[in-house]
């Protein structure tokens, strides 16, 4: 910067020389002290840009004494000039408003001490002085525009890396989520199948019961095929383009699918769907359908020989309500073993993603409880009288009301 500035101030050093030597003006052809002057005026303008205002007093303080002793006075004004109009550029406008009154004052003083004529002169220069720092002030407000629109579109940029940044890690979060509730559920699932299935052939193997392995290796197949299809319609997500419209979502009407899946382990799972489950939203019906998904991936997994679940749905007018408690091995307090991986954080998530809430823990009379309460976007309709008729879910034909579970008091959650 300040190396443009040098040059730039030789070139009007040398632009001053040609003026004093061809140009007739008022004044005299300069001498020794007025040369020395002249160009004592051009040296500060090398730092115009880096002190303005300083760089242009010092411009005035050797440009007056050679306006005083009368010498050409059109030699000093390209430089004079370059220095007001820094100054202007690069100042606020009140220190541009000072500068510009005291110049033009001290010039029309000075003129017009010296007659009409000379202040009418002055007059005609005073407007060239103010057309330049109005020149200076109006680049300086489109200088902070061209500033302000670059910044803003950068912001911009930032916020649409940022925000695209969020959408991958949310897409992310949300496949292994799905990753986790399937895989966990269905190998669960086959874990319990083919311990029922080991269970029959080595009970009595002269009595062997082709029909219960049967039965046990059938279910095998069926969760092993159930859990194929559905990691495939998780995977497409990561092959598709984010424009494609994802798969349907698992909704309510799939919860009988996962309590029959639970009842071909060997659990007793009891079911029961209170509310129309056709105006729930997908995003909230997916919601739910995850947390009985792990809920009952948990009590199969935890609770023992001779589980009992009771899993309970409730489509109110305005939160969906989910309820999934087991009579298992976990004690009041107790934490079941392997609780230290991400099925309860993962049902939290799905409860947070949809702006619910959830609460997991062991009850007091044995056994674990996970509630959920997920809100709905809209109110809904009542059916006649208050109640909603028999519901069909997964192919099961669930009552319209049933027992309230017992209320367990939730504690640390496993």
């Amino acid at each position: 910067m300040v190396r443009q500035d040098a040059v730039a101030a030789v070139v009007l050093a040398a632009v001053a020389v040609f003026l004093a030597l061809n140009v007739r003006a008022q004044g005299v052809q300069p001498d020794a002290v007025g040369w020395v002057l002249l160009g004592g005026a051009h040296v500060p303008a090398v730092w115009r840009r880096r002190a303005p205002l300083v760089s242009f007093l010092g411009v005035v303080a050797c440009a007056a004494p050679y306006h005083v002793m009368g010498f050409n006075e059109v030699a000093p004004v390209p430089v004079g000039l370059l220095g007001l109009f820094t100054v202007a550029l690069t100042g606020r406008l009140w220190r541009s408003a000072v500068v510009c009154s005291v110049i033009v004052g001290l010039l029309l003083v000075a003129k017009f001490s010296q007659g009409m004529a000379e202040g009418a002169q002055a007059l005609r220069i005073s407007g060239w002085i103010v057309a330049v720092v109005l020149c200076g002030v109006y680049a300086r407000a489109h200088r902070q525009y061209v500033d302000s629109v670059i910044e803003r579109a950068e912001r911009a940029e930032r916020t649409r890396e940022e925000e695209a940044r969020r959408r991958v890690a949310e897409e992310r979060l949300r496949v292994a989520r799905d990753l986790h509730d399937l895989l966990a559920h269905s190998i669960t699932l086959v874990g319990v199948q083919t311990s029922v299935a080991a269970h029959v052939l080595n009970a009595d193997p002269e009595r062997l019961d082709r029909a219960a392995v049967a039965r046990a290796l059938d279910d095998i197949a069926g969760t092993c095929r159930a859990a194929r299809g559905e990691l495939r319609a998780t995977l497409e997500v990561l092959r598709s383009s984010p424009d494609e419209a994802r798969g349907p979502l698992p909704g309510v009407e799939g919860i009988g699918e996962l309590v029959a899946a639970a009842r071909s382990s060997g659990a007793g799972v009891v079911a029961a769907v209170e509310g129309g489950v056709a105006g729930v939203p997908p995003a909230v019906g997916a919601a739910a359908y995850r947390i009985v998904q792990e809920a009952l991936t948990n009590a199969v997994r935890h609770g023992g020989p001779g589980l009992g679940v009771e899993v309970t749905v409730r489509v109110g007018e305005q939160v969906l309500e989910v309820s999934v408690v087991d009579d298992g091995c976990a004690a009041a307090g107790q934490v079941p073993s392997g609780g230290g991986g991400f099925g309860l954080v993962g049902m939290r998530e799905r409860a947070r993603s949809v702006l619910g809430t959830l609460e997991a823990g062991p009850r007091e009379g044995g056994g674990f409880a996970v509630r959920a309460v997920l809100p709905l976007d809209g109110a809904r309709q009542a059916g006649p009288g208050g109640e909603a008729p028999e519901e069909a879910v997964g192919g099961l034909v669930l009552p319209s009301r049933a027992p309230a579970a017992r209320g367990p008091a939730l504690g640390e959650a496993r």
